[in-house]
């Protein structure tokens, strides 16, 4: 059986522990076009210093799902993505704070100690349907603001970054 971190290397192309030479884990070259550079204290790359992850990798991640209110829209809305516990196991991240930039370079830092106590997820689709850049694609991170009430406060709004290019940790 998997482990979690197994699964993880394994979905994105990630060399298995004991599968032929010893090397350090190193991610498959994105497919299509990079959707997400991650930087920083990261221990899986697979571009110099960098991880670089195209749609496709995102979601051999697995994805998850919840509906919640947000202050963007009127309605509930059911965001499906990554968790990002995964994305973090995944490139090995060692930091506290992750520094995620949007593609008009608006940045936000969340405290990666946020996502096992929140569990936030990286959004790829919104109501079904993948998120286009105008309207706040193709990544958004979000919280399941219902689900506690202090959620429910600009300090987690503003940890909420949409079309993301980039991250650091740090």
């Amino acid at each position: 059986m998997f482990s979690r971190r197994m699964f993880c290397l394994a979905a994105t192309g990630l060399a298995l522990p004991g599968a032929g030479v010893a090397r350090a884990a190193s991610l498959a070259i994105p497919a299509g076009p990079t959707i997400l550079t991650i930087s920083g204290q990261i221990g899986v790359t697979n571009a110099g210093e960098t991880a670089l992850f195209d749609r496709a990798m995102l979601e051999a991640l697995g994805l998850t799902s919840f509906q919640t209110r947000t202050p963007w829209y009127t309605a509930p809305v059911t965001f499906e993505g990554v968790k990002m516990t995964t994305l973090m196991e995944c490139v090995q991240a060692k930091g506290e704070i992750l520094s995620v930039t949007a593609l008009n370079d608006y940045t936000s830092e969340i405290p990666i100690a946020d996502f096992t106590r929140y569990h936030p997820i990286m959004a790829l689709k919104r109501d079904g349907k993948y998120m286009e850049v105008r309207d706040k694609g193709p990544l958004f991170v979000v919280y399941p603001y219902d689900s506690a009430p202090e959620l429910q406060s600009q300090r987690f709004y503003s940890r909420s970054p949409w079309q993301i290019a980039r991250m650091e940790v740090r």
